[in-house]
């Protein structure tokens, strides 16, 4: 069972956790999740494509990221689910830490904070691992075709990352 830790409004450990997904939290609980934006230096950024089988946002174009578990650092957590998803390890890409940004959903009980990393590293098609049971494709994008499915909503958390692209 997947437990993730829950944070206060100044995004400060509680010291209590929740089961993944529970989404029952108090006015001013969050948990952390975490998206790594991937650049080349030739400009494109790596996408992937949601499963078609995935509850939520079936088929939509992505940046790889996840809920921090419990115990879990923002760095710690953005490493490991990009190498989950994408097989690449960017401990020792360009780049890091860019911002936080807090979603509030009181009618769904999840509140959560997201750390936004941006790195920047020379990727091929051949270094790829996707993880099957999450990504259906990739591909790498230009900033402008990333507007262009955000244009048509098929691209998650454009609004809230979009200066990690345009640095």
């Amino acid at each position: 069972m997947e437990l993730w830790d829950i944070y206060d409004e100044n995004k400060q450990p509680t010291g209590r956790t929740m089961k993944r997904n529970d989404w029952h939290m108090k006015p001013g609980e969050f948990h952390l999740t975490v998206l790594g934006v991937i650049a080349r230096p030739d400009g494109t950024f790596l996408v992937t494509k949601r499963v078609m089988t995935k509850a939520w946002a079936p088929g939509w174009w992505e940046v790889s990221g996840g809920a921090a578990q419990a115990g879990e650092s923002s760095w710690e957590a953005v490493r490991r689910e990009v190498r989950e998803e994408t097989g690449l390890d960017v401990s020792k890409a360009d780049g890091g830490y860019l911002f936080t940004y807090r979603r509030i959903n009181p009618d769904e009980g999840d509140n959560y904070f997201v750390d936004v990393y941006r790195f920047v590293m020379d990727i091929k098609d051949e270094d790829l691992h996707l993880q099957e049971e999450e990504t259906d494709g990739y591909r790498f994008a230009t900033l402008d075709e990333i507007k262009g499915y955000a244009a048509e909503g098929k691209f998650l958390h454009y609004d809230s990352i979009r200066q990690a692209f345009e640095l």
